[in-house]
């Protein structure tokens, strides 16, 4: 399990995001929510929503119900263009999400 007691740091410290962001890949659950923060509010990284979604979805998948509610924030504030990279994404690493009313966890609404 990630160590994520140092997430406060995150601002000015990239190399504990490369850590933790390198967990999120090897499937800790916790990592990939951190992950999620990391780029969805720039902690050491840029800030890319793609991204964001994509490992909060991963989290999800692996039963994060806190990291449900972080990707809606997100997905509310990405552009069609976003949302459309961050769906390729999870379809090529395995995991597209069905389509249907919800199915975007809470897709930007226009």
């Amino acid at each position: 399990m990630a160590d994520l007691s140092g997430m406060g740091l995150l601002r000015n410290d990239p190399e504990l995001a490369a850590r933790l962001i390198a967990e999120a890949e090897r499937g800790d659950m916790d990592a990939q929510y951190a992950a999620g923060l990391i780029y969805a509010e720039g902690r050491g990284v840029q800030p890319d929503l793609v991204q964001a979604f994509f490992w909060l979805s991963r989290a999800i998948d692996q039963g994060d119900v806190d990291a449900e509610k972080l990707r809606r924030h997100v997905a509310s504030c990405m552009s069609d263009s976003e949302f459309e990279q961050a769906q390729r994404l999870l379809a090529a690493a395995g995991r597209a999400m069905a389509p249907g009313p919800g199915a975007a966890g809470g897709r930007r609404r226009h």
